[in-house]
């Protein structure tokens, strides 16, 4: 006799979360170029300009927000710095990263619920983050030392931390109105992101 499968518990939020993002995800990432065959080290650095652009105001907006939960720490997962620091290693001046685009429709920030979706996203895409860094070392010779650290940003603990943020998501108590808010602040954060890169003329 064929013993049954244990089942797994997914949490609801999660649930709601994985099923209110896929298609977004699966369209964005469609489009990303990192396996274009047209990819090489000038557009990788368009790029990382259009992600930091990115980033940095979404950071900016996370920690003025007053939304984060008090006993979440945003800190060592902000990610900018090192997109910058990547961008220098690329050769790209201090005088243009501070002139640089920056995209100013963003998520709305208002409350725990809308900042963790918001986060969902963003820490989300350190696991594909895995695959794109050996793609790009492969074909430009980049690694976390000369300019493709954000690639790689939690290193040996990537799925560490993702799963640390993943427990913690899961372990807050939200009601079925809250986990709506935060799957479409998700759905939200994806939207603006490929908007964005979108203007910027970064997509296949």
């Amino acid at each position: 006799m064929q013993a049954k499968a244990r089942e797994v518990y997914v949490p609801p939020v999660l649930q709601d979360l994985r099923a209110g993002t896929a298609e977004l995800h699966i369209a964005l990432e469609k489009r990303l170029p990192f396996f274009s065959d047209t990819l090489d080290k000038p557009a990788f650095v368009k790029l990382m300009q259009a992600y930091y652009g990115f980033y940095l105001p979404l950071e900016i907006a996370l920690q003025n927000s007053h939304s984060i939960p008090a006993d979440f720490d945003l800190a060592p997962r902000l990610k900018a710095q090192t997109l910058r620091a990547d961008l220098r290693a690329l050769g790209v001046s201090a005088a243009a990263l501070a002139s640089m685009p920056q995209c100013d429709q963003l998520p709305l920030i208002t409350t725990s619920s809308t900042c963790l979706g918001v986060l969902y996203v963003i820490e989300g895409a350190t696991l594909g983050g895995q695959i794109l860094r050996r793609e790009i070392s492969s074909r430009l010779g980049l690694e976390a030392n000369n300019g493709a650290a954000f690639l790689d940003i939690y290193g040996a603990a990537t799925g560490r931390r993702l799963r640390d943020f993943i427990q913690y998501l899961s372990n807050r108590s939200m009601s079925a109105e809250e986990r709506a808010v935060v799957v479409a602040s998700a759905q939200t954060t994806f939207s603006c992101f490929e908007h964005w890169l979108e203007i910027r003329e970064v997509l296949a």
